[in-house]
């Protein structure tokens, strides 16, 4: 909204979005999407020459005189670090994790975190306290049940798939920011690795993400792209 305001002024603009969906609503004039987790939107850290390659591709969308534009990064670009859910065997159930629990004993580690870093965390997407996250993981398994399932804290002007993928970010953005707290020497990739082959959420937000795509609903495949990265 803000880039067709300045656009408006004969301003060309071109920008970064980590939400495909977000753009698709919004269209916005020009934007690359990238397959990055919050808090990379350049992709991995430390690595200034992709880094350069990422703005090289989003600053090309200028040469666009029509919008709005949406790409997506180039598969060439993705780097291997970046590995999808589906690409790996999750080994939480054959050791006993469930999600809810799990997400418990992650709690000391993602205040700690919060703390350390003045209040500042990338936690706040679905507006649900992470008090209550026990509750977003009984709203998705009872989603991916076909049950009829809501939460109070879902806003009127936001549906029930668009919902679900806030949920999941703040839910990612939980478990990578303990897991920082917890192993404070850990590598993006490392952590990235952890969630989708070890824990009981990467387990969880993978079906999630399967059980949207095979909804006979068009939104809901849409957003249900991205969820399981």
């Amino acid at each position: 909204m803000i880039a067709r305001i300045i656009e408006e002024s004969g301003i060309t603009t071109t920008g970064i979005v980590l939400i495909e969906e977000h753009a698709q609503r919004v269209k916005p004039p020009r934007m690359l999407a990238v397959p990055f987790f919050f808090g990379n939107a350049l992709g991995e850290a430390d690595n200034p020459e992709y880094q350069h390659q990422v703005l090289q591709a989003t600053f090309d969308l200028l040469n666009r005189d029509q919008g709005p534009v949406l790409e997506q990064l180039p598969d060439d670009m993705i780097p291997d670090i970046l590995m999808q859910g589906s690409e790996t065997t999750n080994s939480s159930e054959e050791k006993g994790f469930n999600a809810a629990d799990e997400l418990t004993s992650l709690r000391a580690y993602y205040e700690k975190w919060v703390t350390s870093h003045n209040g500042r965390t990338a936690v706040g997407a679905s507006s649900v306290p992470q008090r209550r996250f026990r509750g977003i993981i009984r709203f998705i398994e009872k989603y991916i049940n076909d049950e009829e399932t809501d939460m109070k804290e879902r806003p009127e002007d936001i549906n029930v798939p668009q919902f679900l993928r806030h949920c999941v970010n703040d839910l990612k953005a939980f478990y990578y920011e303990a897991r920082m707290a917890q192993r404070p020497n850990v590598a993006d990739r490392d952590i990235h690795e952890w969630f989708w082959s070890e824990t009981a959420m990467g387990a969880l937000i993978m079906a999630l993400g399967q059980h949207m795509s095979n909804v006979d609903d068009k939104e809901t495949q849409a957003v249900s792209y991205g969820i399981a990265r």
